[in-house]
């Protein structure tokens, strides 16, 4: 006789036990705002490490996320101040131009609206960040991951399935503030694990076929895997090949990675990319992004790396600077949601674009606000800014 398996929420003794029941609860708070015939739920998820229920609420039209009702599993009562709001519900149900998303948006010549944000630095978990930026508002993001426990300065997932966990949710959000049909590019490469002692192996993840799976589950279309290569001898300070250059013995043999993917997506839709150029509403602008003869004709990408005392892991200007000019418009909106100390909003006003870059680490905030000094001079002062001070620029020689 087969043993009934207890779930978690039972051996917790949670007052929320199956989704169904969140999902009711959730109704319940919905039907009080009067918001329950506009929104559909998704998958009700279990977290209980903080003993809460997370319900997905998306637009019933557009099936888009919208944000989500957090439940106190052992009350069964809504957390307001971990759920989204029913005002930024009502502001995301009208889209990115104030229409309702069950239209679609045009123009008689049949073009798309610009974003309107304008250049923006946020402190705070882009999780958080990017449920508050507007629908349809970002025209490429482009990113690198903090890595998996790689090195000691990154040991803020206890797992790595916690690890992926966090990057579906930003894609998740990423896709909602997504123009249609625009890029997500992200630089992530393996990451290796050091052994803790001799008697035990080193382990090595593959951390960029996970993410390419959840890409592929999250509404994303995978258009190109491009290869950063980085010079001889830049790997070597893994450690990784070192035992078989001085041994030689077969099995043993460990290639040195000297190279990262920087793999491009496209938020799914069923126009073509030449859509993207021929609806664009500046043509003007369209001709002034065209693509100079000295562009990379293959996908791989000889790049040198850089380094940064301000920070363990930042990737190249030049990495950003061919991303951007590449995937995007001038005038275009560029998100960062894990800006580090601000590499691609440095990218993106140097190739004439807007950036909205967002890092929870308040020192490289700061690091950042006294950047954009250097990248825009005074028009730093119009950049908004979020959950920090307002950059201040008298001290910006005229």
């Amino acid at each position: 006789m087969l043993r009934k398996v207890r779930t978690v929420a039972a051996q917790r003794k949670y007052s929320v036990l199956d989704v169904q029941t969140a999902k009711e609860v959730a109704l319940a708070w919905l039907q009080s705002m009067e918001l329950d015939k506009a929104i559909a739920f998704g998958l009700p998820e279990i977290d209980d490490r903080y003993h809460v229920w997370r319900v997905p609420l998306l637009n019933a039209a557009s099936q888009e996320r919208i944000g989500e009702v957090v439940i106190d599993a052992k009350s069964s009562l809504v957390m307001q101040d971990k759920s989204t709001t029913p005002a930024i519900l009502e502001a995301r149900l009208l889209g990115r131009n104030g229409e309702a998303t069950t239209k679609k948006v045009s123009r008689a010549n049949g073009t798309y609206p610009l974003s309107a944000l304008r250049n923006t630095i946020a402190l705070g978990d882009c999780e958080d960040i990017l449920q508050d930026l507007p629908a349809g508002s970002v025209d490429l993001a482009f990113t690198s991951p903090p890595y998996y426990n790689a090195r000691p300065e990154y040991t803020d997932f206890v797992t790595y399935e916690e690890y992926l966990l966090k990057i579906r949710k930003v894609l998740q959000n990423a896709h909602r503030v997504l123009a249609e049909g625009r890029f997500f590019v992200m630089n992530v490469s393996p990451v290796l694990i050091r052994r803790a002692n001799r008697t035990e192996a080193s382990q090595r993840i593959a951390v960029p076929f996970d993410v390419h799976r959840i890409f592929i589950e999250e509404g994303y279309d995978f258009i190109d895997d491009i290869i950063w290569e980085k010079p001889e001898g830049a790997g070597w300070a893994t450690g990784r090949g070192r035992r078989f250059a001085a041994d030689r013995n077969p099995l043993q043999y460990k290639p040195v990675p000297v190279t990262d993917y920087v793999l491009v997506y496209r938020k799914h839709t069923n126009k073509l990319i030449d859509w993207n150029i021929r609806a664009h509403p500046n043509q003007e602008i369209v001709n002034a992004s065209r693509i100079g003869d000295d562009y990379e004709r293959t996908n791989i990408w000889r790049i040198k790396p850089a380094h940064d005392e301000r920070h363990p892991a930042i990737f190249p200007v030049e990495l950003a600077e061919k991303v951007i000019t590449y995937y995007s418009f001038k005038g275009d909106v560029v998100l960062d949601p894990f800006a580090g100390i601000g590499t691609t909003g440095k990218a993106a006003a140097k190739t004439g674009r807007r950036f909205v870059l967002i890092e929870q680490e308040p020192r490289y905030v700061e690091i950042m606000r006294a950047e954009a000094k250097l990248w825009l001079g005074t028009a730093a002062a119009e950049i908004l800014t979020i959950n920090c001070s307002p950059i201040d620029v008298s001290d910006v020689l005229l």
